[in-house]
């Protein structure tokens, strides 16, 4: 069910973004419509992980979540490594390791 949900999510998203942002379409929006769009990749992945990083006790479970230190590694790795995939690979990499030593 969550790999559908992922899986069908992407494609809604590739969707959106591709139709009403490929240039080489007939398509024209306003430039305001152009700019939100740019968000919809980190908005969508925000709805997306916070109920996974809230999943298990809440607030009071924090100190002790893995994921809540994954997440914050992953924006780290995006705020200092400016290539995508190599952001990514980094951030999986570190979120296993932390899985693997510390819990």
């Amino acid at each position: 069910m969550t790999w559908l949900l992922l899986f069908s999510l992407a494609a809604i998203l590739f969707l959106n973004r591709y139709l009403l942002l490929e240039p080489r379409l007939p398509i024209r929006l306003p430039v305001i419509v152009r700019q939100t769009l740019h968000y919809s990749a980190p908005c969508l992945l925000t709805a997306i992980c916070g109920p996974i990083i809230l999943n298990k006790g809440g607030l009071s479970d924090l100190p002790s979540n893995p994921y809540l230190y994954a997440a914050i590694f992953s924006i780290a790795c995006a705020l200092f490594i400016r290539n995508m995939l190599l952001s990514v690979l980094v951030s999986l990499a570190g979120f296993y390791s932390l899985l693997y030593f510390f819990f």
